[in-house]
């Protein structure tokens, strides 16, 4: 029995998301199971058949329903904590 693995390219291409979307997760702990592999990504097809299963919904308008992709918070390029630095500010 062999277990059959999936990079990140061929896993985004399987869901039809951007590679970098699962970067994200990964970075931000949601998403599949992965192994990290000599500074390689690897994610095993039955974590991701896993993952996929819990994420079967039947009702898509019930409040307990929710999207195919793992519940992550709306995350800008520029999150509130991080201070903006518009212009100079010059000591008077």
């Amino acid at each position: 029995m062999s277990t059959r693995h999936l990079n990140q390219k061929q896993l985004a291409e399987r869901w039809g998301i951007s590679p970098k979307t699962l970067e994200r997760w990964r970075w931000l702990g949601q998403g599949p199971k992965f192994l990290k592999l000599g500074g390689r990504i690897a994610y095993r097809l039955e974590d991701i058949e896993a993952f996929e299963e819990q994420q079967l919904r039947q009702v898509t308008g019930s409040a307990a329903a929710a999207s195919p992709t793992p519940a992550v918070p709306h995350q800008s390029a520029w999150p509130e904590q991080t201070p903006r630095r518009i212009g100079r500010s010059v000591p008077a």
